[in-house]
């Protein structure tokens, strides 16, 4: 069993086709996926999706890519949208300086508001951070002082300093199809720095497709690829990975009932 933490079946890449995107998901092994909000204004129809399939579930959030479009969001509103029962995770919410598609302070805000509803709901922050080490450091250091705060770091990219800053302070961290490119070997050293019990995997589908189905639209069941690289990177079984990840995950996105 395995379970995709972060996926998007609400874009558009997946519409004409979804109930075969989810069926090969479970054939593959994949019994739980979370499909992950970028809008909140767009959250009806995610949840829409977590209340038609029993193994998907969804968080809600604004992704940094669309922060100075939610800055009207509110704490509160992110609060009582979570508190529906297939909600399992705040977010994405973060920091992207590679696109820098909207104003670092509007990112900056957007993150420490959804920090804030992860807070007080006791839900998991899906962090995004892209270019953006040392801030997003900075800002999980100066908010966790605050209070402690479930979170963790999606489709990890980034250097082995933000990895190990981010498990000191309690966060996961969660392994996409970037972990099998040939030229990540960096990111795989990085992944046997990381405990085991903070070890996530993820497709982020339709995006970065794992070998052998790089270059292609990725989906759930391919996160199987993913899990038999780090097990490979780790010198473990696929099934004890498979194992290790289900808890995890099962764990941080508490709400999640265990099959």
């Amino acid at each position: 069993m395995l379970i995709d933490t972060h996926c998007h079946l609400d874009f558009p890449d997946f519409e004409a086709e979804r109930d075969a995107i989810v069926a090969r998901a479970h054939a593959a092994g994949v019994a739980q996926m979370v499909t992950i909000s970028t809008r909140v204004k767009k959250f009806p129809q995610i949840l829409a999706i977590a209340e038609k399939y029993p193994s998907v579930f969804c968080s809600v959030g604004t992704h940094p890519h669309n922060a100075d479009e939610e800055l009207d969001v509110t704490v509160d509103d992110l609060v009582r949208l979570s508190g529906h029962p297939r909600v399992v995770a705040i977010g994405e919410a973060g920091l992207d300086y590679f696109y820098d598609n909207a104003p670092r302070e509007a990112q900056a805000q957007g993150l420490r508001n959804h920090i804030a509803a992860a807070r007080i709901t006791g839900l998991p922050l899906v962090i995004h951070s892209r270019s953006a080490d040392e801030d997003m450091a900075a800002i999980l250091s100066e908010e966790t002082g605050k209070g402690a705060f479930p979170f963790l770091l999606h489709c990890f990219s980034s250097g082995a300093e933000l990895a190990r800053i981010g498990v000191e302070l309690g966060g996961y961290v969660s392994f996409s199809g970037i972990l099998t490119f040939p030229k990540s070997e960096d990111l795989r050293q990085i992944a046997r720095t990381v405990p085991t019990e903070r070890m996530l995997v993820e497709t982020d589908a339709p995006y970065l497709a794992p070998k052998p189905f790089r270059g292609k639209r990725n989906e759930p069941a391919y996160v199987a690829h993913t899990a038999a690289v780090l097990a490979e990177t780790l010198g473990m079984s696929e099934a004890e990975i498979a194992a290790i990840t289900t808890e995890n995950a099962l764990r941080i996105f508490s709400k999640m009932p265990r099959l």
